[in-house]
């Protein structure tokens, strides 16, 4: 009561002296209104300036300080400059029945929109610390690579529903349990709506529990047309970074509807993996000869085992009295047999081959574009530069080495090739299909 009357005293102290100026009565109340209303404003941006310099002013004097980084992270948020305006909400709160005493009725609805508005400052002064402690968290080795955004989201979206449901109560002055009841009601359509959000939650927390995916894995969705570095997981979508510096947003639920391929297990194993074939031209495959295996012993990487292999195959020739005037008979070796030899000693003493991991070098079904020798092997660089290169490399210089071996590369015949080919069978029309034929064979 005395708080009132001490308002009351101000706004007649006020009242009185503009009457006494010689304004009439009918107009002395509104400007004595609004002068107490420039008045308070006035203070109000007093207050709130004082109070920011204040409280951000200290708060980076303290934070220069220390070696924590979390109170430089309440800085960038924020949270001081939402606090500082604590002060002029109270000024405004404590006017009000000062600049309104003659116009009672507008004091409730501005008290109300005043609580409505402490209401939103709670909100972003709690969102301004949840953003600090994210970004905090961010910061862990144990944290860097989840997906706290989405954690993050959900407890604003509970935030904003509950500032909602108190903003809804003061406006129009029902409980809350109304409000919550009659959404019950329309709770399926609010499942509609929130449907992707609902689905986005239930994926974060799989993800993050099942540690499918993390931020900076490497990751490829061919259905969305994704493949590079996961930059960014929150309650909706994954977004991906690809290598030619575009991001491809995927909603969060497909990481668990949809397949699709993490390389971190080869990121964090040290090996990327080498899976690539030679076609070799079938008619080029034939025996030894021991003329050709004493050639072939001149490249030093197969000269131990070539030796060793032809004193076994002379030996048990031997025992069994074979008649190798046919290369057919008993056991001999073929040129593409030492070629898989040969790869498999090149790639064994390679630098830039992984030495624990599979290494294997396997011939393929034929078909009709040759018989494929398959390298299977595993780099120790797993960049994808570095890994380009050193396939590149291992590939010019065994493309270069099939012909050591008497074998050939199959390829389709190109435009010179047919050229060459009618050249030699003449300018004829009709030699057309000799040339083809020949070809062919």
């Amino acid at each position: 009561m005395e708080t009132t009357n001490h308002f009351s005293h101000i706004n007649h102290w006020t009242y009185n002296h503009l009457i006494a100026l010689g304004m009439p009565q009918s107009s002395a109340v509104y400007l004595n209104m609004l002068l107490l209303f420039i008045v308070m404003l006035l203070l109000v941006y007093a207050a709130h300036a004082f109070t920011k310099r204040l409280l951000v002013g200290a708060m980076q004097r303290f934070s220069a300080r220390t070696s924590t980084q979390f109170d430089d992270l309440l800085i960038q948020n924020k949270i001081f400059n939402h606090l500082a305006k604590v002060a002029p909400l109270i000024i405004v709160v404590q006017s009000l029945p000062i600049v309104f005493s003659d116009f009672a009725g507008w004091i409730k609805p501005l008290r109300t929109l005043t609580d409505v508005y402490t209401v939103l400052l709670s909100i972003w002064v709690i969102r301004a610390f949840l953003r600090t402690v994210k970004d905090y968290l961010k910061t862990t080795p144990l944290f860097r690579d989840k997906p706290v955004d989405s954690f993050l989201q959900v407890i604003s979206i509970f935030l904003y529903f509950v500032g909602g449901l108190l903003v809804f109560s003061l406006l129009t002055g029902k409980e809350v349990w109304a409000f919550i009841t009659a959404m019950g009601a329309a709770s399926a359509i609010l499942l509609l709506v929130f449907k992707d959000t609902i689905l986005g939650f239930v994926a974060s927390i799989q993800v993050s529990t099942n540690d499918m995916v993390r931020i900076g894995d490497w990751i490829t969705m061919e259905k969305y047309g994704a493949d590079g570095d996961v930059i960014e997981i929150n309650l909706t979508t994954v977004k991906v970074q690809n290598f030619d510096k575009t991001i491809t947003t995927i909603p969060t639920y497909y990481l668990i509807s949809d397949s699709f391929k993490n390389w971190r297990g080869m990121q964090s194993a040290g090996g990327r993996r080498i899976k690539r074939s030679i076609l070799i031209k079938i008619s080029s495959i034939r025996y030894l000869s021991e003329q050709d295996v004493k050639r072939f012993s001149k490249i030093q990487l197969i000269k131990s085992y070539l030796q060793e292999r032809q004193s076994e195959i002379d030996k048990y020739n031997k025992e069994k009295s074979i008649d190798k005037s046919l290369l057919i008979n008993g056991r001999s070796m073929t040129n593409v047999g030492a070629f898989r030899k040969y790869i498999d000693a090149y790639i064994a003493q390679h630098e830039f081959t992984h030495k624990h991991m599979t290494m294997m070098v396997r011939q393929l079904e034929p078909t009709t574009t040759g018989m494929p020798i398959e390298l299977y092997v595993f780099t120790n660089d797993v960049r994808w530069e570095k890994y380009e290169q050193i396939m590149a490399d291992i590939f010019d210089h065994l493309l270069a080495a099939v012909k050591y071996f008497d074998l050939e590369v199959f390829e389709y015949p190109a435009a010179d090739d047919m050229r060459q080919m009618f050249a030699n069978q003449g300018t004829n029309k009709n030699n057309l299909y000799t040339a083809v034929e020949a070809m062919q064979n």
